[in-house]
C-alpha cells in the first residue's frame, strides 16, 4: 500500500519487452508501437517524464494492464530521434522507483497514476561494510568475466550511495533473468538489494571459475592430442 504522504501523478506509460530500466542508469530504447510513440509525444509535450514498466509477456503487442508489472521506473527522456522507418530512438534516464496505482482512461495510449517509492535512508557501519564487500566481489567478477569493461570497476568504486550502487551493478549482470531483475527492482531497502546482488555476484564468480577450469582442461587435452599427432606424423 502506498505511503499516504507520497503524492501520485499521472504519467504516460511505456511498456518494455524483455528489458528493465533502473534508477541511476541511462539507457537507449527503440520504440515502434503506435501507442508507445504517442506516449512519448505526450511526455515530450509536458516535462519529458514517462513511466517505464516491463511486460510479463514480451510477445504481446498490445499488453493489457494485468500483463504489465506494477513496479517500474519514473524516467526522464534525454533525447528523442525519429527514424526514417517510423520508429523512434530515445535516450532515457531512470530517476525513481514507482508503482502504478491505477490506469487512467485513454484510447490513444497507456496512462497511469503513479506513486513514487520512498526508499529508507541512513548509513550504518554494517551498510558501509556491505558496500565495500560488494565492490570487492564485483572487482573479482570483472577479472573473470571478459564481457564487462574493466573501467566499470573504476566507475563502481566511486559510488558510495547504496541505492545507486545496487542499481548500477544489477545492469552489469547480463545473465540475470527479467523476473530476477524485476524482483530486485521491487526490493525497496537498498541494503537488502545489495545483499541479493552480492549473492548473485558470488554465484556468478563460482560459475566463471568452473568455466575457466574446464577451458584450461580442454586446452591441455587439445595440446596433448595435437602433440601426439605431430609425433605420429614424424614417426611415419
Amino acid at each position: 500500500m502506498a505511503d499516504k504522504k507520497t503524492t501520485s501523478r499521472t504519467l504516460p506509460l511505456l511498456p518494455l519487452r524483455e528489458l528493465l530500466v533502473f534508477p541511476h542508469t541511462v539507457v537507449p530504447l527503440f520504440v515502434g508501437r503506435e501507442k508507445s510513440i504517442k506516449a512519448l509525444d505526450d511526455a515530450m509535450a509536458r516535462n519529458r517524464e514517462i513511466f517505464l514498466a516491463a511486460q510479463k509477456k514480451p510477445k504481446s503487442n498490445d499488453p493489457l494492464p494485468e500483463e504489465i508489472y506494477e513496479f517500474g521506473t519514473i524516467a526522464q527522456i534525454l533525447q528523442l530521434l525519429r527514424l526514417p522507418d517510423g520508429t523512434v530512438k530515445i535516450l532515457v534516464e531512470g530517476k525513481k522507483r514507482g508503482r502504478i496505482l491505477k490506469y487512467v482512461e485513454s484510447n490513444e495510449m497507456l496512462m497511469v497514476d503513479v506513486t513514487e517509492i520512498q526508499e529508507p535512508n541512513g548509513r550504518s557501519a554494517e551498510n558501509e561494510a556491505l558496500v565495500r564487500t560488494v565492490k570487492q566481489a564485483f572487482d573479482t567478477y570483472v577479472k573473470l568475466n571478459k564481457k564487462v569493461p574493466p573501467e566499470m570497476v573504476f566507475s563502481i568504486s566511486s559510488i558510495e550511495d547504496e541505492s545507486r550502487l545496487a542499481d548500477t551493478l544489477v545492469v552489469q549482470l547480463a545473465n540475470l533473468k527479467l523476473a530476477d531483475k524485476q524482483r530486485i527492482l521491487e526490493t525497496i531497502d537498498p541494503a537488502k538489494r545489495l545483499e541479493e546482488i552480492f549473492s548473485i555476484i558470488q554465484s556468478e564468480i563460482e560459475i566463471l571459475r568452473v568455466e575457466k577450469k574446464i577451458r584450461a582442461r580442454v586446452k591441455r587435452q587439445m595440446e596433448k592430442t595435437q602433440k601426439e599427432y605431430y609425433l605420429n606424423e614424424q614417426m611415419n
